[in-house]
This record gives C-alpha cells, sequence and structure tokens, in this order.
C-alpha cells in the first residue's frame, strides 16, 4: 500500500500509475484535485484513490494517514513528491522574498518530516517500510537562480540520511530519488526555462537528450521492492549522467 504525495500532476501522477500497475493499492495526496488521475489508474485496471492533503497541515497529514490506514489497513511506501518547483522564476538570490523562501522550506522540507512522522508508526507495525524523498541534482551540483529550491533539496538529502540511521532498527528503508530537468507540462509551461537553459541541461549530461517521467520509473520500483531491502540513506541520480555520484 503506497501514499503518493502531490500525485495530481507531473512526476508523482507517474509515481502512482507505475506503482499502481505494479499491484500496488496507491492514495494520491495533493492540495490539488487528484480524481482525475485516480479515476484514470483505476481505469486501466489499478487501485487508486485520491485525497485531499496539505503537506504543511499535521492535521491535514494525519488524517489522510488515517484515512489510508481505515481503507486499507497498512502503509508500506510513502512517496515524499509533493514540492514547488516547476513554477518559481530563476532569479538571483538576493530577489528571492522572505516568504517565498518560506514558503518553499514549509513545503519542501518540513512536508516531508511531518509525512514521514505520520507514516512511520504505521510501518513500525507491520515491521518495516520504503520511503522514497524526492531530490534533485540541484542540491549536488549547486545550481545557481534556485537556492531557495536548492537548499530545500539539500536538507531533504540531509533528512534522508539521518531518517536512514534512525529508522533502520524497525525495518524501514529511506533513500532519496534525484532527477535532473524532467521535462513535464509544467516545466514546459514555466517560461523561467528557456530553450537554452533546457539545452544547457541536456549537454550537462553523459547521455545528452531530454528526460520525462518514464525514465525514473525503473529506479523508483526498485527502492520500493524487495530488490532494495539492503539499501538505505542513499540518493539515486536519475539525470542521464549529468550529476556522478
Amino acid at each position: 500500500m503506497a501514499i503518493v504525495t502531490g500525485g495530481a500532476q507531473g512526476l508523482g501522477a507517474a509515481f502512482a500509475a507505475a506503482l499502481a500497475a505494479n499491484a500496488a493499492k496507491v492514495v494520491i495526496a495533493d492540495l490539488h484535485p487528484a480524481e482525475p488521475v485516480a479515476a484514470a489508474i483505476s481505469a486501466a485496471g489499478g487501485s487508486c484513490v485520491a485525497m485531499s492533503m496539505d503537506v504543511c497541515d499535521p492535521a491535514s497529514v494525519s488524517t489522510v494517514v488515517s484515512r489510508t490506514v481505515a481503507l486499507h489497513g497498512r502503509i508500506d511506501i510513502l512517496i515524499n513528491n509533493a514540492g514547488l518547483f516547476t513554477n518559481l522564476p530563476i532569479q538571483p538570490f538576493s530577489d528571492i522574498s522572505n516568504d517565498a523562501w518560506d514558503q518553499v522550506m514549509a513545503v519542501n522540507v518540513r512536508g516531508t518530516f511531518e509525512c514521514v512522522k505520520a507514516v512511520t508508526p504505521h510501518m513500525k507495525a507491520v515491521g518495516g517500510g520504503k520511503i522514497v524523498n524526492i531530490a534533485s541534482g540541484t542540491a549536488i551540483k549547486g545550481t545557481p537562480g534556485l537556492l531557495h529550491y536548492v537548499a530545500s533539496k539539500g536538507a531533504v538529502i540531509a533528512m534522508t540520511r539521518a531518517l536512514a540511521r534512525e529508522l533502520g532498527a524497525d525495518g524501514i528503508c529511506v533513500n532519496n530519488l534525484s532527477p535532473g530537468l524532467t521535462m513535464n507540462d509544467n516545466v514546459r509551461q514555466n517560461s523561467a526555462w528557456t530553450p537554452d537553459v533546457i539545452e544547457r541541461n541536456i549537454k550537462s549530461r553523459a547521455l545528452s537528450r531530454d528526460a520525462g517521467p518514464d525514465d525514473l520509473i525503473g529506479a523508483l520500483l526498485f527502492l520500493v521492492s524487495s530488490a532494495s531491502d539492503f539499501v538505505t540513506g542513499q540518493t539515486l541520480s536519475v539525470d542521464g549522467g549529468s550529476v556522478m555520484n
């Protein structure tokens, strides 16, 4: 049984569909309406429901976790995908407002913390689980122009390492999946991602081509499967060889 945060669109929707196609029962938890995505997954033969959730609100997170356990009896997988990125402008750090900084940190960092805190008691109750936090190669490369986003994903990487240490005795594996710039409709709609910026990203890769959501699915399925039972605290970069850990 899997919870995917931020699954109403983009990478989260692709993650939810892939998990459901591989026999997981999926709950998509998102502030945005996720019913169309859940309905499409169900129509394709998967098990998927949508629930409204604000990752920054502990009460909202607790409600979704409780409803999920009531519906499915357990939680085995958490994909912490909800985050602010695609609508952020590329700008000098000195132009980032305090409000914008706080909002990115609240969603990308505290939201991840709140979700992990809510699901881990239920994972412990069934003897383990898999948590996959969606990080970013920007935190490893020090990408300019998005300091609040880069700092937030650096925090997620560090948090994942510490959580892996704390939760290992409970059989819970905590890892990062770290995409490069992945093209989807939301990215294409952001005018900050101009053709020359996208081309520079492509040229930084050993495999010089665009990345799409499907490029991340194999790594995601590995990290939630029994094949990764001895893997924890790691950051798996899936970016065509732009970052080489």
